[in-house]
């Protein structure tokens, strides 16, 4: 029991560096080749928005709209690949190690 224990500690540990970092990480995504860059955490926080002048059309705000929106998605699926590539192996060796413990969601 006490070495299933230090293994449980020992993961939770390893997650919690996972998730530090995942926070510190950024990611970016863009738009219409780079006319719009969004730059997330690895947490999925939008941290920047970067549009060339090129995007801006007075007559046309919607079109920049479109691709601000494109952006932050692009940059959100970096952030969930980085997200899985970090904590995927961790989080799977909780639901497998520990599911046999009782321990229901871990």
């Amino acid at each position: 029991m006490q070495q299933i224990m230090e293994q449980a500690q020992k993961m939770q540990e390893q997650l919690m560096s996972a998730q530090q970092e995942l926070a510190d990480a950024e990611v970016t995504g863009s738009a219409s080749g780079g006319l719009v860059t969004a730059t997330v955490s690895g947490s999925g926080e939008l941290k920047g928005l970067v549009i060339d002048p090129k995007a801006v059309d007075p007559e046309d705000t919607e079109t920049l709209a479109d691709l601000v929106v494109a952006a932050v998605r692009d940059a959100n699926r970096a952030a969930q690949e980085l997200q899985a590539q970090k904590m995927g192996p961790l989080t799977g060796g909780l639901g497998g190690g520990l599911g046999d413990l009782g321990l229901p969601g871990m």
